[in-house]
């Protein structure tokens, strides 16, 4: 499988188109959720998976065979992304937790409720500055100093989006509960 991927490598970094649209098909999928992630919309993922893999195929004769080739496509696309956000003035905290109303279910194990798809959205409704540090830190496995680093804040900074996300994230998730909850009874 790795000699495949390989030798499929080779092709696209010879400019052949069949091959470059066939590594785009077996990886989009996976890429496409990335983007998703750090996306606001479906387009706007869309838009990003598509500048990420042109620089993909730009940057194919970069790529060393060394370590997990998806992997390496995933930081582009990830860097993609987050190219969209580094101005500053997008980095900061828009909303008051406060502000994020809840009622507090007692349900305990309230994820196993939701679905892939709806955990994503709730992703995808936190504002940028806070969906940005949860992904680096909660799917990147990045740590805080990195995160700062890469995105011009200070280390503190992303410690309290990070929190501040999970809180949204913990409310928004009661909150969809309680409807589920009231929509079966």
């Amino acid at each position: 499988m790795q000699e495949q991927l390989n030798q499929l490598i080779q092709l696209c970094i010879k400019g052949e188109r069949h091959s470059q649209s066939r590594l785009y098909g077996l990886l989009a999928p996976k890429m496409f959720v990335v983007c998703l992630r750090y996306s606001k919309s479906r387009e706007e993922a869309e838009e990003t998976l598509q500048e990420g893999f042109m620089k993909v195929f730009e940057n194919l004769h970069q790529f060393k065979f060394a370590g997990s080739f998806e992997g390496w496509v995933r930081k582009i696309m990830v860097n993609c992304a987050l190219q969209k956000y580094r101005g500053k003035s997008h980095l900061h905290a828009v909303v008051n937790i406060d502000d994020v109303k809840t009622e507090d279910t007692g349900t305990e194990n309230i994820t196993s409720q939701l679905g892939t798809k709806e955990l994503l959205q709730l992703v995808q409704t936190l504002p940028t500055a806070y969906r940005m540090v949860f992904n680096l830190y909660v799917f990147e496995g990045m740590k805080h100093r990195e995160i700062a680093d890469m995105l011009g804040i200070s280390e503190g900074t992303s410690k309290s989006n990070l929190s501040d996300a999970r809180t949204i994230l913990k409310k928004a998730v009661l909150n969809s509960a309680q409807i589920a909850k009231q929509n079966i009874n």
